[in-house]
C-alpha cells in the first residue's frame, strides 16, 4: 500500500530502526509504505521512519484518539499507563505488546511522576526494540501528570509465546 502524502504540519518521527526521534516539516512529500498496529512507516528523504498513529492526521490520515482523563489530583493514573501500553502494537505482529506479554513491570513514582517500564522484545536481536522503546515512551508520556517515561530493555527471563494472553495466541494462530 505505497501511498504519496504531503505533510500538512510538522509531524513527529523516529527513524527506523535506531528510534531516534525527528521531526518532517510541513509541506513535505513523503511515502506511505505501510500502516501496521496503528502507526505508519514511511520513506522521507531516503529515510525510513515511523509515525505514531497519534499524528495520523499530519499525513492525511485518521488519527489513533489516546484520551486520557486528568483526574486532577496531580497523581499517575497506573490504569491509564497499561492503556498507553496496550495501544502499541509490535511492528511485525500487529498484536498489542502488553498481550504479547512483554511488558513486565510498570513502576510508577507519585513524587517525581516519572514511570519506568520493564520489557522484552519477541527475540533478543530484534532490529526494531529502539523504535518499539520510543513507542512506549511517546505514547506514555500522553498519560496525564507524566512527566518522564524510562524503558528498560531486560531479557531475563526470555520471552517465549506462553507469555502472550490467549486471545493473542489466537489472534496469532499459535493457540493449540
Amino acid at each position: 500500500m505505497q501511498k504519496m502524502v504531503v505533510t500538512n504540519r510538522a509531524c513527529p518521527a523516529r527513524r527506523v530502526p535506531s528510534g531516534e526521534p525527528t521531526s518532517i516539516p510541513e509541506g513535505q512529500f513523503i511515502t506511505i509504505n505501510q500502516s501496521l498496529g496503528g502507526n505508519y512507516t514511511v520513506t522521507w528523504q531516503g529515510n525510513m521512519l515511523r509515525i505514531d498513529g497519534t499524528d495520523a492526521e499530519a499525513i492525511g490520515q485518521e488519527p489513533e484518539v489516546l484520551d486520557f482523563e486528568d483526574k486532577g489530583t496531580g497523581s499517575i493514573d497506573v490504569e491509564q499507563v497499561w492503556q498507553a501500553l496496550d495501544s502499541i502494537y509490535d511492528p511485525e505482529i500487529p498484536i498489542s505488546l502488553v498481550s504479547l506479554g512483554l511488558v513486565y513491570k510498570v513502576s510508577v513514582d507519585q513524587v517525581e511522576n516519572t514511570v519506568g517500564i520493564d520489557m522484552t522484545l519477541t527475540a533478543p536481536g530484534c532490529g526494531m526494540g529502539p523504535v518499539l522503546v520510543g513507542d512506549v515512551k511517546y505514547r506514555v508520556a500522553k498519560v496525564p501528570n507524566v512527566k518522564s517515561v524510562s524503558v528498560d530493555l531486560v531479557f531475563d527471563p526470555p520471552w517465549s509465546r506462553e507469555m502472550m494472553s490467549e486471545e493473542a495466541q489466537l489472534e496469532a494462530g499459535l493457540f493449540f
